[in-house]
């Protein structure tokens, strides 16, 4: 905790600390034990995921949620993460990346941080549930993540829905996490009993930063804190980029872009791009020019990403890919990454929800 020079107490910690890994202390049971005021004093060490209506929510390590009233704290403060061991992502003894345990996270966990590393331009709050629109692209920032009680019945969340995407032009996606204890495959049997149809299904992916970073590339590779024409000329997920989709490749917590320069007057020989929010490194736009693939050149763009978010203080690692897409699944296997569980969009039916 962090001391005045008086030797009391102090809150150096903001909502612009969202997604840092911070340190807080605050009052419990009021009028038991000792503290300010004969309360008791809580400390909770995690990653803050959110500062909103006056609570808290602070991500332990173990993947449980803390929700800390505003009104209750008595000293907060940002720390750094806690180290990674570069040599040590696999146990003494246990040889190969498949015998690797994965970073300790809940799919609750997860799915905030995949949600913060791609932005929407407009949000808003429906009970717990978020919606998100980014003026089309990407379906993760241009869909519904429902991560609890809406605050209405069920019809009448998916009417909200509906009406909130329509006012934009837009077509309704709900985003539900799957395969894990306690996510959402009762949510997700009633979308579909109401017509709901699943387009989409990905992976969520994870393995120890560290490991990555440990690799030696195949090739140069160039960081920086922004996009450019080069890069975007590389990234095949839209093929002309607009300003609303580079706002939202720029956004996130903490972003690098990574380039391998190709031949003289073409575009990259391969991109990646890295969000580095508390102990988390999101992976993703991990793209090579087919007629490079094969030459170590994704592998590299991972590995340079993954030491400059050592730097930034992460320590584990994640990534979302298509449950079709082998080829991507194949090399990421290589690198260590184990699924963690299971994400789908579903889109509302013709005429709106049934």
């Amino acid at each position: 905790m962090e001391f005045t020079t008086g030797g009391r107490l102090k809150v150096s910690i903001t909502a612009a600390d969202v997604g840092k890994r911070v340190s807080v202390r605050r009052l419990a049971d009021p009028g038991t034990g000792s503290g300010i005021g004969g309360g008791r004093f809580t400390d909770t060490v995690g990653v803050l995921d959110s500062w909103e209506d006056g609570v808290l929510s602070v991500t332990r390590r173990t993947g449980e949620t803390v929700r800390i009233a505003e009104s209750g704290l008595v000293a907060g403060k940002v720390v750094p993460a806690a180290p990674a061991t570069r040599r040590g992502a696999v146990r003494a003894g246990e040889a190969g990346p498949a015998r690797h345990r994965g970073p300790a996270a809940t799919w609750r966990e997860l799915a905030r941080t995949a949600a913060r590393a791609w932005p929407p331009l407009e949000s808003e709050p429906l009970g717990e549930w978020e919606l998100r629109w980014a003026a089309g692209f990407t379906r993760r920032a241009n869909s519904v993540l429902a991560l609890g009680d809406p605050g209405l019945p069920l019809d009448a969340a998916l009417r909200r829905v509906t009406d909130w995407y329509a006012a934009r032009g837009g077509t309704p996606y709900v985003q539900l996490s799957t395969g894990v204890p306690g996510a959402q495959e009762e949510l997700a049997a009633e979308l579909a009993a109401r017509g709901w149809v699943r387009e989409v299904s990905a992976l969520i992916r994870t393995a120890p930063l560290a490991r990555l970073a440990d690799a030696e590339p195949a090739a140069a590779v160039r960081l920086s804190r922004t996009v450019d024409d080069a890069w975007l000329g590389r990234y095949q997920r839209s093929a002309r980029p607009t300003p609303e989709a580079v706002a939202v490749l720029q956004g996130g917590p903490s972003v690098h872009f990574a380039t391998v320069p190709g031949a003289e007057g073409a575009p990259p020989a391969a991109i990646g791009r890295c969000a580095v929010d508390g102990r988390w490194a999101g992976f993703a736009a991990v793209e090579v020019d087919p007629e490079l693939r094969r030459q170590g050149l994704a592998s590299a763009v991972m590995t340079a990403l993954a030491r400059r978010a050592l730097d930034d203080g992460a320590s584990a690692a994640y990534l979302q890919v298509e449950a079709e897409n082998d080829g991507a699944r194949a090399l990421y296997d290589h690198l260590g990454f184990r699924t963690h569980h299971t994400y789908q969009h579903w889109r509302a039916p013709e005429g709106g929800p049934h």
